[in-house]
């Protein structure tokens, strides 16, 4: 069974930094993607970041550009999400996804709990 776990919210003043965490676990293929979604209150869930099991490919919200790094652990057990120059427009519940492919990449099929960022 896949598993994703995210850690590292809080709430920081606006030009912080925070470092997101995705431990994750149960996959039985070695292709796949892991990426984080946030949610701020009052608006719909939006994309922020994905990047491929292998680490070759990576993509950005323009909204986040410049400012969020995606990496991952040597083991691939931890997909990181390190956030610089945050902004109060960051604020939101942040949740990491991954698409296994099974479906042919039609969507992310799991989803962690999901985790709290605020900067005022």
């Amino acid at each position: 069974q896949v598993q994703l776990v995210e850690s590292g919210g809080g709430s920081v003043q606006a030009g912080g930094s925070l470092r997101l965490s995705c431990a994750v676990s149960g996959y039985t293929a070695s292709t796949y993607f892991v990426a984080w979604f946030r949610q701020p209150p009052g608006r719909e869930r939006e994309g922020v970041a994905v990047i491929h099991s292998q680490g070759h490919y990576t993509r950005y919200a323009d909204s986040v550009k410049g400012r969020f790094t995606l990496s991952q652990d040597d083991a691939k057990s931890t997909v990181y999400l390190q956030m610089n120059s945050l902004k109060p427009e960051d604020t939101a519940v942040y949740y990491c996804a991954t698409d296994t492919l099974e479906d042919g990449g039609k969507a992310y099929n799991y989803w962690g709990q999901g985790t709290q960022v605020t900067v005022s």
